[in-house]
């Protein structure tokens, strides 16, 4: 999968923008409802901004474990993930995490796709607040 993306970034990364950020923000379900075509486009030019190398190089470093990592937080930690990301899938990451960090409380966002600050702001800072306001 990982070559692939590397691939497609190769021969065109603006075409590889565009697909992507279709899944990031689930635009087939919300566009015109949760998030604005101008807000999408918003994303896409800060992408294509970026350098060339750097959209190349950032492919596998989504290969990095942080498991042993996540072991060693011992704060209080909120893990917000939406059920429907298409990007990384809550049971492959939120539902890990949430088990790996000690007494992290999961919140998984019904609908939401990856870009879930965008989509589901309110529910997003709703249980930003809430975990928050518990004085932790």
């Amino acid at each position: 999968m990982f070559e692939g993306l590397k691939k497609a970034i190769t021969a065109d990364r603006y075409a590889f923008f565009t697909e992507f950020f279709k899944n990031f923000f689930n635009t087939d379900v919300f566009m015109g409802k949760r998030i604005s075509e101008q807000a999408v486009q918003a994303s896409w030019n800060v992408a294509a901004g970026a350098s060339p190398a750097a959209s190349l190089a950032c492919v596998p470093t989504w290969h990095e474990d942080f498991r042993n990592d996540l072991a060693r937080i011992d704060v209080p930690t909120l893990v917000i993930h939406g059920d429907s990301d298409r990007i990384v899938p809550v049971k492959a990451s939120g539902e890990k995490t949430a088990k790996l960090v000690k007494n992290a409380r999961l919140v998984t966002v019904k609908d939401g796709p990856h870009a879930i600050n965008w989509t589901h702001a309110e529910e997003v800072n709703a249980e930003l607040v809430n975990f928050l306001g518990r004085g932790v």
